[in-house]
């Protein structure tokens, strides 16, 4: 089956067969207004990971991380200026194998003119490292242009939601796209206090 990496959320990784497949490219896809860095944070924190930020500063991501949990073995990174998509790609050439890749939010990248060509790169170099990463899409009021192609490309897409039931706010993550292997038919729905954890009660209308 290969190297799989963990989400850190239990029954996700039941799920998804153990969780992530190494070599897979994911889109976490959320609103701006939700706790989808809290995911990231979950996700960075289980494993070896790189933290790609595109637009906070290394030190406001490391500060974020430490408040939200154990930063283990995760590395922070900044990428800007003219070419975030050429530094993501000799960052990934340089990992160890079997590295985590988060990379966040990814509008920065989308916005390249030869956008496609670079995530089919990174695609190719994700696999040979048996690595994972994870680009934050926003769902903002402005999404750029080439998020179709991310999300094509892209082998599996956690979405998560926020609305409002009985006048309490509730996070729903969906899996509409498992490239290798059957996605997950029903949503869960997170609580994320202390720890993200699926919340099992019912909701009865």
């Amino acid at each position: 089956m290969g190297l799989r990496f963990t989400t850190g959320i239990e029954r996700l990784d039941r799920e998804l067969d153990g969780g992530i497949q190494g070599g897979s490219l994911v889109a976490l896809a959320a609103p701006p207004a939700s706790q989808s860095e809290r995911l990231l944070y979950e996700l960075a924190t289980q494993q070896r990971t790189l933290y790609v930020t595109t637009e906070r500063t290394t030190d406001a991501v490391e500060t974020a991380l430490h408040d939200a949990a154990d930063p283990g073995r995760v590395r922070v990174h900044e990428v800007g200026g003219t070419d975030p998509l050429d530094d993501l790609l000799e960052m990934v050439s340089a990992l160890a194998e079997g590295t985590f890749v988060v990379v966040d939010p990814a509008a920065p990248l989308e916005r390249n003119a030869d956008y496609r060509a670079g995530l089919s790169e990174l695609r190719s170099r994700l696999r040979e490292k048996g690595s994972v990463a994870v680009f934050h899409c926003v769902d903002g009021r402005t999404v750029p242009d080439r998020r179709d192609v991310t999300e094509y490309m892209a082998d599996v897409i956690f979405d998560l939601s926020v609305d409002l039931h009985r006048d309490r706010l509730r996070t729903r993550l969906t899996v509409p796209k498992c490239r290798r292997g059957d996605a997950p038919c029903d949503a869960l729905k997170l609580d994320f206090s202390p720890r993200i954890t699926v919340d099992n009660s019912r909701d009865i209308a």
